[in-house]
């Protein structure tokens, strides 16, 4: 039988195969009404007799269940795997869509009313998106839902893409009606597996320590993980697993899901009582409402489903590659990036333009290729407690202004960037005198402040306007190459005086649809410029975000151990390409450790690479090493960042952490190995390669010495673990 990829449809037993190269996923039109989720998992080339699988067997059980009578036989709700599961039709597990009526009645019922296959795939209304180049490479499925008595029209969404292993979802919804229909949750991904023999996996956190690994077994009820606080937020990420129990980084299913929104949200499994699963993710239905008013279309925000059956590794390759290739965009997508320094953690608010020129100096003697001008620059800023909003030149620190600088760095064979926050607003600010009411506010109620800021209202078309304006003439002021647009509070108050009472309820998603549009504005008005977010760190690490942003800062802390853990954690569904990691000053701001020079160098290489120190204050040992870190960095980066990376071992699971990047060609790997604790109880520890060509030799380029690609991966290097802060590099050229 000849394998295919796309979207197949038997149209005698209704039932639609979503092929990739390794994977189906599998809908079944029960009754011709009800759609069903048959399968997602292994490949299947036919689905021959698939359907009739699902039947379940009368008996005592199904006594006891609410039935509906109108098909061809009685069908439980609740005893069904479901595509769109909705409230009130006797599923009482965790529904993927609810709303209310005009009778006030909450209960829906959505029944097949067509399809269409089409190539290619569609941009999502105000909600960025995954993407193709041609038609050719991906396969799109609609299937129309609607329900008769309240006139709501349901779209299912699938994208198949024909050489990757991804299948892409959202919904939108239509109100037909001449009434208002109330959205109150609306899922973008669902799916039901037949058994819980799963591990749930989530990647918690807080400020300085993003993407931390939890990895608990499923319980019979609810897990899940969210963010209330506007943005996806250290504390959640909008990516999660559900892993076999046996699963590793090679063997074993894994069912990921990554979210591409950049709001709030939530992600979980429900486990009912016959200890079937429903795994879903979607925007946070806690304290969410769309008036869907008559001829009025609401779009759910996109989710990236992969599913691998060799553990988490393969998954996390489908993800980076996917990630690279169709959500990044634009001019530097396939570019390798400039190596920068930052002047934060050098100056902080301290600075003039003749000590930023002093950094950029002695950046340039060693190779760094973009000076960034960190907080300060603008308004009256010289503390983080005014002029956020006032984005006009602070005459006092730059007198000869932006050009007068800029052009002393561009002299000096660099790029320059500079650094925004542009979605807050500061209390004392000329912004806040003239507009009071354009922040995030519930009139009568105190205005929390966070950082001594409050939020600008972006579900308001006049602040966003302001933001593109004023962000676009500071931009073409000066030879401005590159900017880091920060974020650095949650949202409290989430009000607006802009909108009505009805709709205040929208207002969190309103704003995110504001802040793409803002992004996506500025990033075509300004396509030559490199775009860096940042969210007090990696507040917002997140595929919306990585629509607009070429790289995001992965973490404020830049200690070398503690990003070890940072940048596992970061890898499991993000690639290195997006992840800005710097050499930064010792005793490290976050943690006061010190760490020698080529560690945090080697870290921090596995990432976007830059220094956040004043190399002015380094000894002349301290800088050679500079310079042989960026020529290495720059001659090695196409490996760290095209290539494949696995992660050998973690530090989550024990004393050590070592990486291992292959190009594709498999010419090349960089293996890192880091000893973060002494285990003089088990000295020795065997570090078994993969990825590489079994028949082919490869020379250590440090050692001269040669080792079979087979037996790198099948043996291991044997490496000690019996210190405390070891560092290593291997470079191993294939002959």
């Amino acid at each position: 039988m000849a394998k295919t990829t796309g979207i197949q449809f038997d149209k005698e037993h209704n039932v639609f195969n979503l092929q990739t190269p390794g994977t189906s996923y599998v809908i079944g039109i029960y009754d011709g009404k009800i759609p069903m989720h048959v399968h997602y998992g292994k490949k299947l080339n036919s689905t021959y007799g698939i359907f009739d699988m699902l039947d379940r067997k009368e008996g005592q059980l199904f006594d006891y269940m609410p039935m509906s009578m109108e098909y061809s036989k009685p069908f439980a709700h609740n005893e069904h795997p479901q595509e769109l599961p909705v409230y009130g039709d006797g599923d009482y597990r965790t529904p993927a869509f609810h709303a209310q009526y005009a009778d006030g009645s909450t209960i829906t019922k959505l029944l097949y009313a067509g399809h269409k296959i089409y190539d290619g795939k569609p941009a999502l209304q105000d909600m960025p998106s995954a993407y193709v180049e041609s038609d050719e490479e991906a396969q799109t499925l609609e299937i129309y839902l609607e329900d008769e008595l309240s006139g709501l029209q349901a779209v299912l969404c699938y994208t198949a893409y024909r050489d990757r292993d991804v299948i892409t979802r959202s919904n939108r919804y239509i109100n037909k009606s001449d009434k208002l229909i109330k959205l109150l949750r609306v899922d973008s991904g669902c799916i039901d597996l037949p058994h819980m023999n799963f591990d749930f996996v989530h990647f918690y956190g807080n400020w300085a320590k993003e993407r931390m690994v939890e990895r608990t077994p499923l319980f019979r009820g609810l897990q899940s993980v969210d963010s209330t606080r506007g943005a996806s937020s250290h504390f959640q990420n909008p990516f999660i697993c559900l892993a076999a129990h046996d699963a590793t980084e090679e063997v074993g299913d894994v069912y990921g899901m990554n979210l591409v929104y950049s709001g709030n949200f939530h992600a979980g499994a429900f486990v009912d009582s016959m200890e079937k699963v429903r795994m879903f993710t979607g925007i946070n239905p806690f304290d969410f409402q769309w008036m869907l008013n008559p001829g009025e279309t609401f779009q759910t925000p996109e989710c990236v489903m992969v599913y691998s059956d060799e553990g988490f590794g393969k998954m996390s390759h489908i993800y980076h590659e996917f990630i690279k290739e169709r959500i990044c965009r634009g001019r530097f997508r396939d570019q390798e990036r400039p190596i920068l320094i930052n002047n934060w953690e050098a100056t902080y608010f301290d600075f003039d333009e003749d000590k930023i020129a002093a950094i950029a100096e002695k950046a340039a003697q060693v190779g760094v290729e973009l000076m960034v001008l960190d907080d300060g620059w603008f308004g009256k800023r010289n503390n983080d407690r005014t002029s956020l909003g006032d984005w006009f030149v602070n005459e006092e620190k730059l007198p000869k202004g932006l050009n007068s600088l800029v052009k002393r760095v561009n002299d000096l064979g660099m790029k320059f960037g500079l650094w925004f926050e542009p979605e807050m607003i500061s209390t004392v600010s000329e912004l806040y005198k003239a507009h009071p009411d354009w922040c995030l506010h519930v009139e009568g109620r105190v205005r929390t402040e966070g950082r001594y800021q409050l939020v600008l209202d972006l579900s308001r078309e006049d602040v966003c306007e302001y933001i593109i304006e004023t962000l676009s003439k500071v931009l073409s002021s000066a030879n401005i190459e590159y900017i880091k647009w920060d974020m650095n509070r949650s949202m409290t108050e989430i009000g607006s005086a802009f909108w009505s009472a009805e709709h205040q309820r929208e207002v969190a998603h309103r704003y995110m649809i504001g802040l793409y549009k803002v992004l996506g504005t500025l990033k075509e008005r300004f396509p030559h410029i490199l775009m860096e977010g940042c969210a007090g760190g990696g507040g917002r690490f997140d595929l919306g975000m990585f629509c607009y942003f070429d790289q995001f800062w992965t973490s404020d802390d830049t200690d070398a151990v503690e990003r070890q853990f940072i940048q596992t954690g970061t890898s499991y569904g993000y690639p290195t390409m997006v992840m800005g990691s710097h050499v930064s000053a010792c005793p490290n701001h976050q943690t006061s450790r010190i760490t020698d020079i080529n560690t945090r160098g080697y870290v921090a290489m596995a990432g976007q690479f830059g220094y956040e120190l004043d190399l002015n204050t380094l000894s002349e040992e301290e800088i050679e090493k500079v310079r042989e870190q960026i020529k290495l960095c720059k001659e090695l980066a196409p490996v760290f960042h095209k290539g494949d990376m696995h992660r050998i071992k973690s530090p989550f699971d024990g004393n050590m952490t070592v990486w291992e990047f292959v190009s594709k060609d498999q010419k090349i790997a960089i293996v890192e190995i880091f000893i973060i604790k002494c285990a003089p109880w088990n000295p020795y520890q065997s570090l078994k390669l993969r990825g590489l060509d079994p028949d082919a030799v490869y020379v250590d380029r440090n050692t001269g010495k040669s080792y079979t690609g087979e037996a790198l991966m099948y043996m291991g290097l044997q490496r000690r673990c019996d210190r405390d802060f070891g560092y290593e590099m291997l470079i191993l050229e294939k002959q």
